[in-house]
């Protein structure tokens, strides 16, 4: 079975955005009801338009309970966002913990079908693009990068610098985001022209310069 847990781990430096952090099970409910109210008004007006005063009205809130958790707008943004990248997270690991990796290949495969799948079943998931991806500490390089490169590292026995891995992972999550993204704004359900060019430009880029990929997708 996978480490999953290189794939769930969080950087503890990392800020938050939520001004109080619900203590009891009664806040972490309110709190979830309106990050639930924020999503729903991002999948259907863009998160351009959110206001605090749009959450509160969806949640059947008053403005006061919204601003003790958020000081404003941004803060529910970065909040939501924070929800979706650990939900997305959690799919992964979840999704790796059933699936027989035999490749380290299918790592990458199992990350970019999780991102299809809550762009369908998450709402708000979009959101996920609305801020700068977080980097790991000491390099420009994605978290989520860094994080599967562990995990790859720690499960199969690549020949690669992990430097060079880390940069190429970066580069593959940001062309597969793109155009899964891409794929969910032309259509709601997801086109599956552009899943499928996700997928392949992905598995490509991958291959040519990291050449054990293309011989671990022969083989398989």
């Amino acid at each position: 079975m996978p480490n999953v847990d290189l794939i769930l781990g969080a950087e503890p430096s990392r800020k938050r955005a939520v001004r109080t952090e619900p203590t009891q099970r009664r806040s972490t409910q309110r709190l979830d009801a309106l990050l639930d109210a924020a999503a729903e008004i991002v999948d259907e007006t863009g998160f351009e338009r959110l206001t605090t005063q749009m959450v509160a009205e969806r949640a059947g809130a008053s403005i006061g309970t919204v601003y003790r958790y958020f000081p404003d707008r941004v803060a529910v943004l970065h909040a939501l966002r924070e929800r979706s990248i650990r939900r997305y997270r959690e799919r992964v690991a979840d999704d790796m913990e059933r699936t027989e990796l035999s490749t380290w290949w299918d790592v990458v495969d199992v990350a970019l079908d999780a991102c299809a799948t809550l762009y369908r079943d998450e709402p708000g998931f979009s959101v996920v693009n609305a801020g700068r991806r977080e980097t790991a500490d000491g390099d420009a390089e994605p978290e989520f990068a860094h994080r599967m490169a562990q995990l790859i590292e720690h499960e199969f026995d690549l020949e690669s610098d992990g430097a060079e891995l880390r940069f190429r992972l970066g580069v593959a999550i940001e062309l597969g985001d793109a155009l899964i993204s891409r794929a969910f704004e032309r259509d709601a359900a997801g086109d599956e022209r552009y899943l499928a060019e996700a997928k392949r430009l992905v598995h490509d880029y991958i291959a040519e310069h990291l050449g054990q990929a293309r011989a671990a997708s022969n083989a398989a």
